[in-house]
């Protein structure tokens, strides 16, 4: 039975692990070839291409830090030499404050090379990844993306100043892409995840500071937090042929924190 990506090819940064794991399995499940991107967790990469072709899917690993337009620019490379094209991209790397890897702080404490990384890695390598993915798309005259923000772009948390303001970026420049390419025939768009449980930022922080888990529970409508499988499958719902005359939209996959 064929499948709805069959002979498509899809491209998900920050893939080791969380929502990028679950986008790429869900891809494949799909039927598209996956490239699976990611920087420091390599081992979890290529976990998740291994854990690709054990359910019977095809996906190759590139390693990858989307701050540095060298790497990107070679990811993409790498993706049309492997697969002969690029239909989809899930821009998705991004860290955020969680206690271990990057400190909770409010502006006036927030260190300059926090927000430098921050920055680098969440607004500049959307913007990059954007750049190189949209060149090869504009040639091929076809191609998806979607953009990871978070539902702290409308809903700012204290603390999180450099994360909040990099979210909020994304969602701009995903609007900006979106009016550059439409004429096209491409389509860019976002999703905002809220709190999504088995994600480093979830874990780290409730690990850390396990006050904060009763607080997002608090804030969520639904009173639950989300999964990487919810944010999958909005990106894959958004690339396919039922979202064709979506583009340009920022959408919360939250359980209601925004509107909350």
């Amino acid at each position: 039975m064929a499948k709805q990506f069959d002979g498509r090819v899809a491209l998900v940064t920050g893939g080791a692990s969380g929502i990028g794991r679950a986008a790429a399995q869900a891809f494949a499940r799909e039927g598209a070839k996956v490239i699976v991107c990611t920087d420091a967790n390599i081992k979890g990469g290529e976990e998740t291409v291994k854990m690709i072709k054990q359910a019977g899917g095809e996906a190759s690993f590139v390693k990858c830090d989307v701050s540095k337009a060298a790497d990107v620019e070679n990811m993409v490379v790498k993706c049309v030499g492997l697969y002969g094209r690029l239909d989809y991209a899930f821009n998705n790397a991004g860290i955020g404050p969680d206690g271990k890897r990057v400190p909770i702080a409010d502006i006036v404490d927030c260190p300059e090379e926090i927000w430098d990384r921050t920055i680098d890695i969440n607004l500049k390598g959307v913007f990059l990844c954007m750049k190189y993915e949209l060149r090869q798309m504009l040639e091929q005259k076809y191609g998806v993306i979607v953009n990871t923000s978070s539902a702290g772009a409308y809903k700012p948390v204290p603390g999180f100043c450099a994360y909040d303001a990099s979210k909020i970026g994304v969602i701009g420049l995903t609007k900006e892409a979106a009016l550059e390419v439409a004429a096209a025939g491409i389509r860019v768009n976002a999703v905002l995840p809220g709190p999504i449980d088995r994600t480093l930022l979830f874990d780290y922080m409730t690990g850390t500071h396990p006050e904060e888990k009763t607080k997002m529970m608090s804030g969520i409508p639904m009173k639950r937090v989300g999964h990487p499988e919810d944010i999958a499958a909005a990106a894959v719902w958004l690339c396919s042929d039922a979202a064709s005359f979506i583009t340009g939209q920022a959408l919360p996959v939250d359980g209601g924190v925004t509107i909350a």
